[in-house]
C-alpha cells in the first residue's frame, strides 16, 4: 500500500499567528532564505497573500515592535551564549543547529555584526531594522525544518543587549586564541579589565541623566554601581564615568560634579554589600571569559537612592479607613444610625462624614481643648456619582433648620469673598460642597498664592478658629470688620478619578490640603426603601437644640466674643497624646533631613488632627460633661496616623515630577490594580497607549529602579512575556 504524502503546511495560519503578535512577515522562496521580492523591506503583507509552499521570514526591528534576533553563527557562540546573553524564553534553530537564534524586544537596537578578525567568518550578529530571519514552519535548503517562534521574547535595553553581544563575540575570539584589545585603556590587570568590561555593559543599560528628570539620582546610581557594586577604585571609576556615561547625559556633568558623585558613592552607606555586582559572577582565572550572567539573570539594575531621596515617604497603601474608625459613641453614632436606616443607598463612610461634620459645627465656638484647639474640621469624602452622598447633607440641613440655624448653612463656594461675607453674618458656618474637585484644582492654578483664593481663605479661617479673623474693607466702609473665633466646618465631596488626577507636588505640600481629612467611601451600598430626612429622632434633635442653647461663660456678648468650655484630657489620655506627638516629631525630623516637603507637611499636622478629633469624640460621647478619655485619644491617633500614611501613599503613586515620571506611575498603577500585580506586555501596551520605543523606555527605567521585573506568563495556549510589580 503506497504511503500517503504529508499534509501540506498551512503557511497562512502561521503568518496570521505571527501577525497577531505584532510581527510582520515576508514571503521567502521555497526552501530558501531569500525573499521572493526585492522590495520586501517596505512590504507589510496580510496573511492571505502568502503563496502556499513558501518559506517565512520575520521582519525585524521597528516594523515589528522592535523584535530583534541574535544570530549565533558558530558553535563557540552557541556554547558560550548562556554566559553572556540575557535569558529569554524565545529561542529557535533547526536540528543541526539548535538554539542558534535568541529573540528579544529591544527598542532602538541596530544591526551589529561581529566577524572573526583573522578570517572574516561571522561569529554573532545582532539583527534589527532592515533585516529578516527565517522561522518555522519554513524548510532549510538542506531539508531541515526551522523551529516556530512560539515563546515570548524577553524585553531588554538595547544598549545592554549590544554590549552583551559584543562581549560574547570577544569571548569566542579569545577562545580561538586571538588577542582582544581592551576597550578601556590603562586597566591595571586582566581581572580588573574583565570587571570593567562588565561594568561598562551595566552602565550602558542605565538611563542617562537628563536635566529636570531626576538627573542627580541617575548619576549617583551610576557612580554607586561602579564604586560600590563592582568595587572599582574611585579614581578609575571616575574615568569610566567620564568616558562611558557622561557623553550620554544632557547636559554633561563637569569633572568636579562627577568627582562629587564618586565621593558620595564611596562614603555613603548602602543597602547591598560591597562588590555585590562584581561577586555575583566571580572570576576564577584570567583566562575565563567575561561573565555578565551574574547581573543579567535578574533582568534588572538596582538604582541606589541619592542622599536627598524621599526617605520619609511610604509606598505601602494603608487602604481605606477601617470600618471600626466609623464608630464614635453618642451623638455621632445616633446620627449615623438614622442616616443609614433612611438613606436610599446607605454607606457607612458617608454617614460618618455627615455626622462628624454636624457635631463639629454644633460644638463650634463652644468648646476647646486646654491648648485652645477647636472642633473645626475639613472632611473630604471621595464618592462617585450615585453613591448616596446627598442624604447625609439633607440630614444636616434638616437639623439646622429645625433648631433655627439655617443662616449658617452654605453649599457652593462662589468666591473667597463670599465665604468671608457668610461668616460676617453668622460667625460660624457649615459648608456642604459637592464641587471640591474645582476648589482643589485652584491650588494648582494659583501660582501667585493669591490671598483671596478659596483654598487660602479656607486655610486662614482654619488657623484662626482660636483667634480673630479680619474681614476685607468693603466699598463705603471706613474700617475693616473682624470675626472673633470664626468657625467653619467643611463637608465636601469629590469624584475619586478627578481627585487623583488633580494631585500634584504643589497641592500635597499646601497647608489647606494638609488639613483635609480624606475618606474614600468605596462602593455604593445596597439600595433600600428610603425614609425622610425630616423625621429626625427626638434624641438627635434634643441634643442639637441643647448645643444651640449652650453658651459657656457669662455676659451679654457671648455670641460675639465667646468663652468656650475647656475640655480636659484625662491623665492617661494626656500621656497617650504626648506619645503620639513624640512619634510624629521623629517622622517629621526624618522628612526634614530628607528635604521632603510633602512628608514634612503631613507629619506636622498629625498630632493636631488627633487632638481635634479626640475633642469631637469627647463631646459626642458626653455633651454635658465632656472629657477627653484614653479611648478618645486612641481612636483619634489611629485615625490621624492612617490619614497621614494615606496622604504619603497618594504622593508616591499619583504625583509625578515630570511627564515621563507620570507614565512610570501609570505603569505601576496598572500593575497594582491587576491580579498578582502582574500583566502581559501586550495588555500593558494597550493600556499605556505609548509608542513601542517610549513604552520600552518606561520598562527599562522601572526595571533599573527595582520597581518591576520581567516575568513569563503561562496561558492555556502559550507562554507570553509580562511584568510583575516588586513589593516594597
Amino acid at each position: 500500500m503506497p504511503l500517503s504524502a504529508p499534509a501540506p503546511i498551512d503557511i497562512r495560519s502561521h503568518v496570521a499567528a505571527y501577525r497577531q503578535r505584532g510581527w510582520y512577515c515576508v514571503p521567502l522562496k521555497p526552501n530558501s532564505k531569500s525573499p521572493s521580492r526585492r522590495d520586501w523591506t517596505s512590504l507589510r503583507l496580510e496573511p492571505d497573500v502568502f503563496p502556499e509552499g513558501c518559506n517565512i521570514g520575520l521582519i525585524l526591528g521597528e516594523p515589528s515592535g522592535w523584535l530583534v534576533d541574535v544570530d549565533l553563527d558558530c558553535p563557540e557562540a552557541i556554547e558560550l551564549a548562556d554566559q553572556y546573553l540575557p535569558p529569554t524564553p524565545a529561542t529557535t534553530g533547526r536540528p543541526s543547529s539548535p538554539k542558534s537564534h535568541r529573540w528579544y524586544i529591544a527598542a532602538g537596537a541596530t544591526t551589529d555584526k561581529h566577524p572573526d578578525p583573522s578570517d572574516g567568518s561571522m561569529i554573532v550578529e545582532l539583527r534589527s531594522t532592515g533585516g529578516q530571519t527565517v522561522v518555522g514552519p519554513s524548510i532549510h535548503p538542506d531539508g531541515e525544518p526551522y523551529d516556530n517562534l512560539n515563546a515570548e521574547p524577553a524585553t531588554v535595553p538595547a544598549p545592554m543587549l549590544a554590549a552583551c553581544v559584543k562581549a560574547l563575540a570577544d569571548a569566542v575570539i579569545v577562545k580561538r586564541g586571538v588577542q582582544v584589545a581592551n576597550p578601556i585603556p590603562a586597566a591595571r590587570s586582566e581581572p580588573t579589565a574583565d570587571v570593567e568590561r562588565r561594568a561598562i555593559a551595566y552602565l550602558s543599560a542605565m538611563p542617562p541623566a537628563i536635566s529636570g528628570s531626576s538627573g542627580h539620582s541617575q548619576t549617583f546610581a551610576a557612580a554607586t554601581a561602579l564604586v560600590h557594586g563592582f568595587g572599582i577604585e574611585p579614581e578609575r571609576a571616575l574615568a569610566i564615568l567620564q568616558s562611558d556615561y557622561n557623553p550620554r547625559c544632557s547636559p554633561p556633568w563637569s569633572d568636579r560634579e562627577l568627582q562629587h558623585k564618586i565621593d558620595q558613592a564611596a562614603t555613603k552607606p548602602h543597602d547591598r554589600p560591597f562588590g555585590w555586582l562584581r561577586d555575583e559572577a566571580p572570576i576564577t582565572s584570567t583566562d575565563d571569559p567575561v561573565d555578565l550572567s551574574g547581573f543579567m539573570a535578574k533582568q534588572n539594575v538596582v538604582i541606589a537612592s541619592e542622599p536627598k531621596d524621599r526617605t520619609a515617604s511610604l509606598t505601602t497603601d494603608p487602604g481605606r479607613l477601617p470600618e471600626r474608625m466609623f464608630d464614635v459613641p453618642g451623638f455621632v453614632r445616633r446620627v449615623m444610625d438614622f442616616t443609614l436606616a433612611n438613606a436610599p443607598y446607605p454607606n457607612d463612610a458617608l454617614a460618618f462624614c455627615g455626622a462628624m461634620a454636624l457635631q463639629s459645627y454644633l460644638a463650634g465656638r463652644k468648646v476647646a481643648t486646654t491648648g485652645d484647639l477647636r472642633t473645626n474640621i475639613y472632611l473630604l469624602a471621595l464618592a462617585g456619582s450615585g453613591t448616596g452622598k446627598e442624604f447625609p447633607r439633607k440630614v444636616n440641613s434638616q437639623v439646622l433648620f429645625q433648631i433655627g440655624e439655617t443662616q449658617s448653612l452654605g453649599d457652593k463656594f462662589a468666591s473667597g469673598e463670599g465665604i468671608q461675607d457668610a461668616l460676617a453674618r453668622s460667625n460660624k458656618m457649615l459648608f456642604q460642597n459637592d464641587e471640591m474637585d474645582g476648589v482643589l484644582r485652584q491650588i494648582n492654578l494659583d501660582r501667585d498664592s493669591s490671598r483671596e483664593s478659596i483654598p487660602n481663605i479656607l486655610l486662614t479661617l482654619y488657623t484662626s478658629a482660636g483667634d480673630f479673623y479680619p474681614l476685607r474693607v468693603k466699598a463705603n466702609q471706613k474700617e475693616a470688620g473682624h470675626v472673633d473665633q470664626p468657625h467653619l466646618t467643611l463637608f465636601g465631596t469629590a469624584t475619586p478619578k478627578f481627585f487623583y488626577e488633580s494631585l500634584s507636588q504643589r497641592m500635597l505640600s499646601n497647608g489647606f490640603f494638609a488639613r483635609l481629612n480624606i475618606i474614600d467611601v468605596g462602593k455604593r451600598g445596597k439600595g433600600q426603601t428610603p425614609g425622610s430626612a425630616r423625621d429626625l429622632p427626638e434624641g438627635v434633635l434634643e441634643t442639637a437644640k441643647w448645643w444651640a442653647d449652650f453658651h459657656p461663660g457669662s455676659g451679654n456678648f457671648m455670641d460675639v466674643h465667646p468663652r468656650p468650655l475647656r475640655v480636659p484630657f484625662t491623665p492617661d489620655a494626656e500621656t497617650a497624646i504626648t506619645d503620639l506627638r513624640l512619634q510624629t516629631e521623629v517622622e517629621y525630623d526624618k522628612a526634614d533631613d530628607a528635604g521632603d516637603e510633602v512628608a514634612r507637611a503631613a507629619w506636622s499636622r498629625t498630632c493636631e488632627h488627633a487632638k481635634k478629633l479626640a475633642l469631637i469624640y469627647a463631646v459626642s460621647e458626653n455633651h454635658m460633661q465632656p472629657k477627653i478619655s484614653l479611648d478618645a485619644v486612641r481612636w483619634a491617633s489611629e485615625f490621624s496616623l492612617h490619614q497621614t500614611r494615606r496622604q504619603l501613599y497618594l504622593a508616591s503613586v499619583h504625583v509625578a515630577e515630570n511627564p515621563f515620571h507620570k507614565e512610570c506611575l501609570k505603569f505601576l498603577n496598572k500593575l497594582a490594580e491587576s491580579k498578582d500585580k502582574t500583566m502581559a506586555r501586550r495588555e500593558l501596551m494597550r493600556a499605556m497607549k505609548l509608542k513601542a520605543a517610549e513604552f520600552d523606555q518606561v520598562v527599562m527605567t522601572l526595571v533599573q529602579q527595582g520597581e518591576i521585573e520581567p516575568t513569563t506568563i503561562q496561558t492555556s495556549a502559550r507562554t507570553t512575556q509580562g511584568y510583575t510589580a516588586i513589593s516594597a
